[in-house]
Order: C-alpha cells, then sequence, then structure tokens
C-alpha cells in the first residue's frame, strides 16, 4: 500500500523520519536542540504544539524554556504520526521505486552516497563471457540497493552520482553507458580533478544544508582492478585523523566477517581496513567518511560478487548494518 510519495528532487533523496512509538512518548533532545527544532524534527507543526510541549515538560525545562542535551522530553500526543508503510522514490525504478519503511534504527542519520566514475569515465574495466563489465555502472547498482536500505531504515540518503534512466538493475550483465550525472542535474566532467570536485562540493554543501543532524557520514563505493589471478575481499580506507571514519570503517569491517563467519564458515575473509589521506574524496569532504572497495574486477571468483544480483544486494545490506551498528554506537555516546 502506498501511503506516502516521495519525490526525487534535483537535489535529494529524502525519506521521512517516522517512529511506531504511542501517544505520549518521550524523545530524547540533542546537542543544540530549541522546542522548535525538536518538535519540527518529531513531525509536529512547531506553531500549534509549542505551549502544549511546555505544559507537559514544565519540570524538565531550564531557564526561559532551555531543553537539556541528553535529557528526555515528553511529545504531544499529535507527535507520533502514522508510520507510512512506504515510500516512493523513482530514481530506484520501476521494481524497486516502492520502499518499505522497516524500522527507525537510522532515524536522524544523514548519507552521502558516491558511486565511483560515471558519466564519461566507466572506471576500470573487465569481460566475462565476452561481456564487457563496467566499474561504474555495478558501483552505481550496489550505491542505489545501499541508499535504499538505509532509507529503509529511517535515514535520510543523498545520492550523489545519478543515472535517471538506470534504476536498480537484477540482470548480471549492467549496460556500460553513461547516463549519469551529479546531483542537481550536473554534467560529470572528462578532467578527473574536476569530477572529484565536483562530488566533494556538492556533499560539502549538503552537509551544511543539514547541519541540524549531528550524525553526517560519507560512504564511496568502487571496484578494484588487479591482475587476473588475484582475489580480493572488500576493504576500507579512511582518513587518519577521522575517528568517526575510522569507527565506521571498522563497524562495516566487523560485520562483513560476522555474515562471512556466518553463511560461509570455512571460507574466512580477508578484508582491511587501513588509513589513505591521499584520496581526494576522503580528504576533502566534511563528513566522516569511509571508502570502500568491493573486490577485483578482474578475477573470475570476484565477478560473482558483482554480477549476481542477491550477491549486490548482500553487500548494500552488510554495509546498511555495519551503519545501523555505528549509528547506535554514536547515539550511546551522545
Amino acid at each position: 500500500m502506498r501511503l506516502v510519495t516521495c519525490c526525487v528532487t534535483f537535489c535529494f533523496l529524502f525519506v521521512l523520519e517516522v517512529s511506531a512509538q504511542t501517544n505520549p512518548r518521550e524523545v530524547v533532545a540533542q546537542r543544540g536542540d530549541g522546542i522548535h527544532t525538536l518538535l519540527a524534527r518529531h513531525g509536529l507543526d512547531s506553531a500549534h504544539h509549542v505551549q502544549e510541549f511546555i505544559t507537559l515538560n514544565s519540570d524538565r525545562l531550564g531557564e526561559n524554556n532551555w531543553l537539556f542535551a541528553g535529557r528526555r522530553y515528553l511529545l504531544p500526543a499529535a507527535a507520533a504520526p502514522a508510520q507510512p508503510a512506504s515510500v516512493t522514490i523513482d530514481l530506484f525504478g520501476p521494481k524497486y521505486a516502492e520502499t518499505p519503511i522497516t524500522d527507525n534504527s537510522l532515524q536522524g542519520a544523514v548519507f552521502y552516497i558516491v558511486s565511483g566514475h560515471g558519466g564519461p569515465d566507466p572506471g576500470a574495466e573487465a569481460t566475462r563471457d565476452g561481456r564487457k563489465l563496467c566499474e561504474d555502472e555495478y558501483a552505481y547498482d550496489i550505491a542505489l540497493r545501499l541508499c535504499r536500505e538505509l532509507i529503509m531504515r529511517g535515514a535520510r540518503a543523498y545520492m550523489i552520482i545519478r543515472d535517471s534512466v538506470d534504476g536498480i538493475r537484477d540482470e548480471p550483465y549492467l549496460e556500460c553507458n553513461n547516463h549519469e550525472y551529479c546531483i542537481g542535474g550536473l554534467a560529470i566532467p572528462r578532467n578527473h580533478l574536476a569530477r572529484l570536485q565536483q562530488r566533494a562540493e556538492a556533499i560539502n554543501r549538503l552537509y551544511r544544508e543539514n547541519s541540524q543532524s549531528q550524525y553526517h557520514r560519507m560512504i564511496e563505493l568502487h571496484i578494484d582492478s588487479r591482475q587476473t589471478g588475484q582475489r580480493v575481499d572488500v576493504y576500507f580506507y579512511h582518513h587518519s585523523r577521522s575517528p568517526f571514519g575510522r569507527r565506521l570503517a571498522n563497524n562495516i569491517h566487523q560485520n562483513f566477517s560476522n555474515m562471512y563467519q556466518q553463511h560461509q564458515p570455512n571460507r574466512g575473509y580477508n578484508g582491511t581496513v587501513t588509513s589513505r589521506d591521499g584520496l581526494y574524496m576522503i580528504a576533502r569532504t566534511i563528513p566522516p567518511a569511509v571508502y570502500i572497495e568491493l573486490g577485483n574486477i578482474q578475477n573470475h571468483a570476484d565477478q560473482v560478487r558483482f554480477i549476481r544480483w542477491e550477491n549486490r544486494q548482500a553487500l548494500a545490506k552488510w554495509i546498511c548494518e555495519g551503519a545501523v551498528i555505528d549509528y547506535r554506537q554514536h547515539r550511546e555516546n551522545l
């Protein structure tokens, strides 16, 4: 059942923040919150509910009705909007546009998802069964799936690189094309440095527009290219001076290790987490960032990780689950 339509504008993918709790309910104030900000974040028109909020919380407010970060406050009865069953996001394509809201484990979190290369730059290329494999197409499909997984858990997620033609695709061989553009409808430059600058500037602009959030993370997805015989497990980079980027990378890495132990206990998992400050996108973007290499596009065994849609979906889900763990730790430390 479609309860809410979520339009994809030129600038972002937006998901309503939702909750399934009953009225009235308690919420925790974040740093910098005022009554108007707190009410707006939970779906209330502050013009109609400020006085009721003050009455409910008269013994919890500071001087001039200030809020205390970390303290619980009661919301008026109307503050718990009905949880939408789904949102509709056309960018995901006709099969996956209807996106169910499964829980609010990422409510309040903001993510910036970047798929590597795109437009005039296909990235790494390989062949399999006479078909060309292009890095940008597979990274984009996994990025879309990740964005959808994040939204399903209540996050606000931005796809920085977009394709108005190709949504989430389930076929094994994804057509190589140059449909992609940068958020805002911007053509992707041919110059390598200009491409990176364009993406970093878009992320930093969106970060500033979402300054009310206490949790921002950038996730960039790539597929490596090495010697044909070299199999590579998913591995992670972060900036050495970003403790939050390192924590996110470690949490996703640990979830991958756990999932391999659960689903392929005899396989082992050799993915790594290291710092790499020279990567432009993690050095020049404001949000804590993790840069993920998903495998070796030249390796026959690694290719199975990309050409089967079930595996692309698993990659997206496991990354999302790691992000959920990271967000939970963030909230516990507030």
